[in-house]
């Protein structure tokens, strides 16, 4: 199925719940990206034991796919090549969100969001630049469902840049309209403080 191997196949069967996803996810270390950018495939990531967010919702969105769901990514976009890419799922109606992260912030997101817009903007005010506490959050995609792309890319062997910019050129909203954007307040002190809080260093071998 998917081009996936037996092994392959097990693991995934594993993962039935988005919580077991997400914690799956959770067990990998952060892709820092050391000698260069990567947009690994689900095979890919397994096999090198490490992720980023595209790659984590990539692995994600195959997992629920082999559930019977659709494979759905919703980017969130921030200016300076600052996006978060999440892997969604619904349950009665509502929207969750599973998400590989190395920081306290931009993480799992459990199904009680009425619509999409809801779930994006959950993330909003944790997402700002550190050094700054300028909220940068300014637009989301609507719901991109991977099986347009069919299902070649799962077991890719070269960078998936081609979905990147798929994903980046995708329909997006925006947050809120410019005349707003005067009245955001900084992130103070306090949420700086936790905004440093990562949780794979990069001089972590496995990363």
């Amino acid at each position: 199925m998917f081009g996936l191997t037996k092994k392959e196949l097990a693991i995934f069967k594993k993962l039935s719940t988005p919580i077991k996803i997400q914690d799956f996810l959770d067990s990998f270390p952060r892709n820092w990206e050391k000698d260069r950018e990567t947009y690994m495939s689900p095979r890919r990531t397994m096999r090198e034991k490490k992720m980023h967010c595209f790659e984590g919702a990539l692995l994600a969105a195959v997992a629920l796919w082999l559930k019977g769901e659709e494979p759905l990514l919703l980017d969130l976009k921030a200016p300076g090549d600052d996006d978060h890419v999440v892997a969604l799922y619904r349950r009665n109606g509502y929207w969750g969100a599973i998400s590989k992260t190395n920081h306290s912030v931009l993480r799992f997101r459990d199904p009680v969001y009425k619509t999409v817009r809801e779930l994006a903007m959950s993330y909003f005010h944790e997402y700002f630049v550190n050094e700054t506490g300028k909220k940068s959050l300014r637009s989301f995609s609507r719901p991109f469902n991977l099986k347009k792309l069919g299902t070649d890319w799962i077991t890719a062997e070269e960078d998936l840049d081609d979905i990147v910019q798929k994903i980046d050129d995708s329909r997006h909203y925006k947050c809120f309209p410019k005349e707003n954007l005067r009245l955001l307040r900084k992130a103070d002190a306090m949420e700086k403080k936790a905004g440093e809080l990562i949780e794979w260093q990069k001089d972590d071998p496995r990363t």
